[in-house]
């Protein structure tokens, strides 16, 4: 098969490309610009285009599959030209659904927790030696890449994205994928450029329910409100499977499970995670995992990079990098390192990067979202919404929008990391979140400088 990547840089496309070439595909690709680690990870198995841009020249009719991602503008010239010749154009997750249409597809969707919830599965899988494909949106230890596909597995898990498909196709992502199994976390709203009314993002959901195969199962946190009113209506078709936190405990800094075979100690904290991980549980045993397959391998997992990640510590101080950055995940993950330890003060700082974040309109939904901090930064870069051409916002309009007297906001990334340093972190824990980097600051330097 040859297949050929418009935008072949972008995290899940690189991905896919990668996955793809190990498969025994013929794969080229082209792009503008390419960062690091696509630009090595690429350039390791000789996929790396020798030039930066589009060269229709590349496009021709022995091509079986074109693969456009979401960097690729809609009059780009590889497109045209795709579209000329009359080649199959896809999206990634057409094109991932396209090659596990066979397989047993397990999707875990929702507005929060998809990416820790999949790879929980991924890891309880491969320590039970059971082969599968996957596709998850963060790099998990032990897993080369963020995509697997292959000849023989006869299961496949993908992280449920409800992001678009690709620039000329707007249906979301995790539409295309047809799970036999499915999972939803919670709902909160998000994407606010495409989803412009809470109404409208809800109803991605209740469709998302509906592309369930037949025979299929749908499992769902039941204590989301919009989840519960969505299943009132069940299809007759399908099993419906709610869960809520699994028991647990915490003593020391540590949570344990509270299984009938007695305590499991866990690597990760935190309510969100302890509901994650009772969704993971179910999932496996949809596919037939036993508790004791499930319990013996859950306690090793270290959580994916990015969710509660510890970049360094001491006995005094712990610095965790978080993607976190709706609403919904900042309240969650501020909560969950104060729950953990509730006699240390907690330094919680948070940068606005989405474009959902950055509109005026949306940045009343960040209310009391860092109330539980001790100390609450926020950071922007009026940069960075001058460049996605939104209005300016003020630092005085995010003050408002997020309330509390605990708060500071920044829009100096050079000030920030001066006021990070000056803190005292006795008994103190830092959590630094972002989808970004806070205008190219190296959060594990920083992270390195406050704990010595």
């Amino acid at each position: 098969m040859r297949v050929h990547f418009i935008a072949i840089g972008g995290a899940a496309m690189h991905n896919l490309a990668l996955a793809l070439h190990k498969k025994g595909f013929q794969v080229t690709g082209s792009d503008d610009e390419i960062f690091e680690p696509s630009k090595s990870r690429l350039d390791q198995f000789g996929l790396l285009p020798e030039k930066w841009g589009w060269f229709p020249d590349k496009i021709n009719s022995y091509i079986d599959a074109v693969i456009l991602g979401m960097h690729a503008r809609i009059d780009n010239p590889e497109l045209l030209k795709a579209k000329e010749l009359g080649l199959k154009i896809y999206s990634y997750p057409e094109y991932i659904y396209e090659q596990t249409k066979d397989k047993t597809r397990i999707v875990i969707g929702g507005s929060h927790g998809k990416t820790t919830t999949t790879s929980m599965i991924m890891h309880v899988l491969k320590s039970n030696n059971i082969d599968f494909d996957y596709m998850v949106g963060a790099q998990i230890e032990g897993f080369d890449t963020m995509v697997k596909l292959s000849h023989d597995a006869k299961i496949a898990v993908f992280e449920g994205d409800e992001y678009l498909a690709s620039p000329i196709d707007p249906r979301p992502k995790f539409h295309l994928y047809h799970p036999h199994i499915a999972l939803l976390t919670g709902i909160a709203w998000d994407h606010i450029n495409v989803f412009p009314t809470f109404e409208n993002y809800l109803s991605q959901f209740e469709k998302f329910i509906g592309y369930i195969k037949p025979q299929g199962s749908l499992i769902y946190f039941e204590k989301d409100e919009h989840i519960a009113k969505m299943v009132e209506n069940k299809r007759n078709d399908i099993k419906y499977l709610p869960y809520k936190s699994h028991p647990s405990k915490v003593k020391n800094g540590i949570s344990s499970l509270i299984t009938k075979e007695g305590d499991i100690e866990l690597n990760i904290f935190g309510e969100h995670n302890l509901q994650n991980l009772q969704g993971a549980h179910l999932i496996c045993k949809e596919l037939g995992l036993s508790d004791e397959q499930f319990y013996s391998t859950i306690r090793s997992f270290g959580g994916a990079a990015k969710r509660l990640q510890t970049l360094a510590q001491n006995e005094q101080t712990i610095v965790y990098q978080d993607f976190a950055h709706s609403p919904s995940k900042l309240e969650a993950t501020t909560k969950a390192v104060k729950n953990q330890f509730p006699d240390r003060k907690l330094v919680a700082c948070m940068e606005l990067h989405t474009f959902s974040s950055l509109k005026e309109e949306f940045l009343p939904e960040y209310h009391n979202s860092m109330a539980l901090a001790d100390v609450a930064m926020v950071y922007f870069n009026p940069k960075t919404v001058e460049h996605k051409k939104l209005k300016a916002i003020t630092a005085e309009q995010v003050q408002k929008a997020f309330g509390g007297s605990n708060l500071k906001v920044y829009t100096d990334s050079n000030i920030l990391v001066n006021d990070l340093m000056k803190m005292n972190y006795t008994k103190t824990n830092l959590l630094l979140m972002s989808s970004g980097n806070f205008s190219g600051i190296n959060l594990k330097e920083l992270a390195d400088k406050i704990i010595k």
